[in-house]
């Protein structure tokens, strides 16, 4: 299993190539605010652990692996974004609670996350509810 570190990379690896359909290494440096350098080690240990393939001067790709490890961890991110966005968490706080806190969920609190969102989206009169409980809160 990739440390948190890792899952960073390989999640804005997997973003950058959706969107662009290349990763490079500047891209991904620019990206998580880090040097280049810093993004050559980890991709080197990427590519070592498997997760994608890495040639230098050439870029790189995502393996199998790697491509469903990152799918997973930007479903986890948008999940989360949801979660939080559903329980009333004012926008400007989202990302960096997200950030701050998805590399320390399991992956069984994150599927009952995903239920509680599933079930909050089949029954919005909860979410009114919780609306209203904020509201009362808030006074």
């Amino acid at each position: 299993m990739p440390t948190p570190s890792m899952e960073d990379y390989i999640e804005q690896i997997y973003i950058l190539i959706d969107q662009k359909g290349y990763a490079r290494v500047s891209d991904i440096a620019e990206a998580l605010s880090v040097h280049p350098s810093s993004v050559t080690k980890m991709v080197q240990k990427l590519d070592k652990d498997e997760y994608l393939i890495y040639e230098k001067y050439r870029g790189l790709i995502l393996t199998k692996k790697g491509n469903k490890i990152g799918k997973r961890l930007v479903f986890r991110h948008e999940l989360l974004e949801q979660f939080l966005t559903v329980i009333g968490v004012k926008n400007e706080n989202i990302y960096n609670d997200v950030e701050g806190i998805e590399h320390h969920l399991s992956w069984n609190s994150i599927d009952r996350i995903g239920d509680l969102v599933q079930l909050f989206e089949n029954e919005p009169e909860l979410v009114e509810k919780l609306r209203r409980l904020q509201e009362k809160e808030d006074q």
